[in-house]
């Protein structure tokens, strides 16, 4: 189970990253210090950089190995964020914007392999999953043996 486990976690890891990347390398170029200044038409550069450093983060704390089922919760939500909204913002000429935009399709496939991935996380670091209730019973036989010396 552990090997599973040790997989789905380097699939997610990797997908939140190559997320953030596709994201970073649409934004970016779009960023310019007039859009703050003027009103903006486009939005997204400036949500999609947050949500790319979130990624980021994301990834670095599962890759530290920690097992907490909100970080599953908040990198799967992330990602499930940013691929509801592509066809929410483009509408009826969603399949259009995939054809026309490579980032874009690479994007969302990666954020749907991205989205399973944490679910999987968030199935295996269920609290019970790995025997807290086994280690709160051993520690707490350790703490009788303690006051019983």
């Amino acid at each position: 189970m552990e090997r599973v486990e040790r997989a789905v976690r380097i699939v997610a890891v990797q997908a939140a990253l190559l997320t953030a990347a596709l994201h970073l390398l649409w934004a970016i170029p779009r960023l310019s210090p007039a859009m703050l200044a003027e009103s903006v038409a486009d939005s997204r550069p400036f949500l999609f950089v947050p949500a790319a450093v979130l990624l980021i983060a994301v990834a670095v704390a599962v890759f530290r190995g920690y097992r907490y089922r909100r970080l599953s919760t908040l990198g799967g939500g992330t990602l499930a964020a940013l691929l509801v909204s592509y066809p929410l913002y483009h509408g009826g000429a969603t399949a259009d914007a995939l054809a026309t935009e490579p980032l874009a399709l690479a994007a969302v496939v990666v954020e749907a392999v991205g989205v399973v991935a944490f679910a999987g996380l968030y199935y295996f670091h269920h609290p019970d999953r790995f025997g807290l209730a086994a280690a709160d019973a051993a520690d707490s036989d350790s703490d009788n043996d303690a006051s019983s010396d």
